[in-house]
């Protein structure tokens, strides 16, 4: 008995990408951190929040790469003369990657009190009726 993948089921024509992004997402392998939230903010908006407690604006990177949004961290350790009697807070590098519907854009980026804010909004698909002719032979 053979397998049916989601590309290859005869009633998803050209789906085969949605299969690739599953596959993809899959692989992506969050540890989780940093701990993160997605909120649906309007019927058609959304919000992505990282607790990046410790990071500043420059030690983040927020970036669009072939519809996966990847935030990036990289803290500076600043330890150089200091002596810790207990180190519980390191610095840690993390990069997040979250794969983004077709007609989803990202919006604006703000940081406060510890938490990185990422705005989405998702376009209004027009509805379009396609009328196709059958032609006599």
């Amino acid at each position: 008995m053979t397998k049916l993948t989601l590309g290859s089921h005869p009633f998803l024509l050209g789906f085969d990408q949605l299969e690739r992004l599953v596959e993809r997402t899959a692989k992506n392998g969050n540890d989780g951190y940093p701990p993160f939230n997605i909120e649906q903010t309007s019927e058609n908006s959304y919000r992505i929040t990282l607790a990046v407690a410790g990071f500043s604006e420059a030690d983040l990177a927020i970036t669009v790469e072939d519809r996966q949004l990847v935030v990036r961290g990289r803290q500076r350790d600043d330890a150089e003369g200091r002596v810790f009697l207990h180190r519980g807070i390191a610095a840690r590098q993390f990069q997040k990657s979250f794969v983004l519907a077709d007609g989803v854009e990202v919006g604006d980026a703000t940081m406060e009190n510890g938490l990185l804010h990422i705005d989405l909004s998702r376009a209004e698909p027009e509805s379009v009726v396609q009328t196709i002719k059958i032609n006599k032979k």
